[in-house]
């Protein structure tokens, strides 16, 4: 691959997501227009498993390509496979940029960065904050930069778009010693609720710029409260685990029951952890799975109770949102669950009757754009997220802006 000082008429940006177990990758071209179009998309699945998995899509999602490892390959060698494979694609073409997606920027980011020996070190002191996400997306960018020193690299942090969130909303009733630790409330799938706000003002100006809740419910699930676009609440805390119960994770715990499961069930950190992110959820409250489209199709008791679980915390949530919003104008469901199960959005919203939704159930059922009866009080949407597309679009802001700096 050359580097991104390489003349070419057509700038590529390359977004990685590593998770636990995968690695993500979308590419995009970008138009003479300025667009943003992806040319492909794909990844690595079982990261850590006898035999992970690669597959690529093209830009209209058919399968293109695919590999199966025969043996637990470590990272360095999927994600070598995956540049490689991405270099293939791209001859005789260059990126411009990669762009990754951090969990948490803490309180030392909230905007993009591109990657720098300076910026690198302070990511590297934010793993407590993220110990399962962030050592794995750092180890993505270090190959990177020995791969390829010269290419740019862009990091866009989740935290970021909840910074408009009032000063008060942040704070525990912790000592002050420990808030100024960074142990506040900073929310996360800010590039979901940024890509999806900015979507909503094309389609409906009028509600994009009132009281809006966005509810990204997936096997991660967290729901944001917006004013005139801006984030003024959202309901996960200081860590993922926060606010919604969600696909294998507890969302809001009592802290006595941390304290319980230490003193009498003699549990240490790396058990809870496990618990915590792992066996709870909907996972270990049905004992069935965390899909929800298990769930829906079990006749166990324990999935419905799963599943009624799961729509209470939204429900309640949505009543805490349009308090700190002061009402409610707009209800956006995105994210798997929420784009995709219309019997979860059907549950969620007769039971938000009380704030005006009136839910047109051919169009709910159908998975149409806007599923809220005419005479609804609040509209209620249904926008797919693009949080890779939201990355590339910083990623060539900043690579302009990089590109810029090495000219002058």
């Amino acid at each position: 691959m050359k580097t991104a000082n390489t003349p070419s008429d057509q700038r590529f940006f390359a977004v990685l997501n590593a998770g636990s177990s995968s690695l993500k990758y979308s590419l995009f071209a970008e138009t003479d227009d300025g667009r943003l179009e992806r040319q492909t998309s794909g990844g690595i699945e079982g990261i850590g498993s006898p035999s992970p998995s690669f597959t690529a899509y093209d830009s209209d999602l058919y399968r293109m390509d695919g590999h199966r490892w025969e043996y637990p390959a470590k990272l360095d060698t999927l994600l070598s496979f995956l540049i490689e494979w991405i270099e293939r694609f791209l001859a005789p073409n260059h990126l411009s940029a990669v762009g990754h997606r951090m969990l948490h920027g803490g309180t030392l980011y909230d905007e993009p960065v591109i990657v720098t020996p300076e910026v690198l070190a302070e990511m590297r002191t934010l793993v407590p904050l993220a110990p399962l996400h962030q050592p794995r997306i750092l180890q993505v960018i270090d190959a990177i930069i020995e791969r390829y020193p010269g290419l740019c690299q862009v990091v866009c942090f989740d935290t970021s778009f909840h910074k408009t969130n009032p000063p008060i909303s942040r704070l525990y009733g912790l000592p002050r010693s420990l808030s100024e630790k960074g142990l506040i409330h900073y929310g996360f799938h800010g590039l979901s609720f940024e890509y999806v706000s900015e979507e909503l003002k094309y389609i409906d100006r009028h509600a994009a710029l009132g009281k809006t809740i966005i509810a990204h419910l997936g096997s991660g699930a967290s729901m944001c409260g917006m004013v005139n676009g801006k984030s003024v609440a959202t309901t996960m805390g200081f860590s993922a685990l926060d606010g919604l119960v969600m696909g294998t994770r507890c969302g809001q715990l009592d802290p006595g029951v941390i304290l319980y499961l230490i003193q009498h069930e003699k549990m240490g950190a790396k058990e809870l952890e496990t618990l915590l992110y792992q066996d709870s959820g909907l996972l270990g409250v049905s004992g069935i799975s965390n899909d929800v489209r298990d769930l829906i199709a079990s006749k166990e008791a324990s999935a419905k109770e799963a599943l009624d679980l799961f729509v209470y915390r939204v429900v309640r949530e949505t009543g805490s949102l349009a308090a700190a919003c002061g009402g409610l104008d707009t209800f956006v469901f995105t994210a798997g669950i929420g784009e995709r199960s219309p019997e979860i959005r059907k549950a969620i919203c007769r039971q938000l009757d009380w704030l005006g939704i009136e839910l047109d159930e051919r169009a709910n059922r159908l998975g149409e754009l806007k599923i809220s009866a005419e005479s609804s009080r609040v509209s209620v949407w249904i926008l797919p997220t693009y949080e890779e597309l939201m990355i590339a679009r910083h990623g060539a802001q900043l690579a302009s802006l990089h590109d810029r700096q090495k000219t002058a």
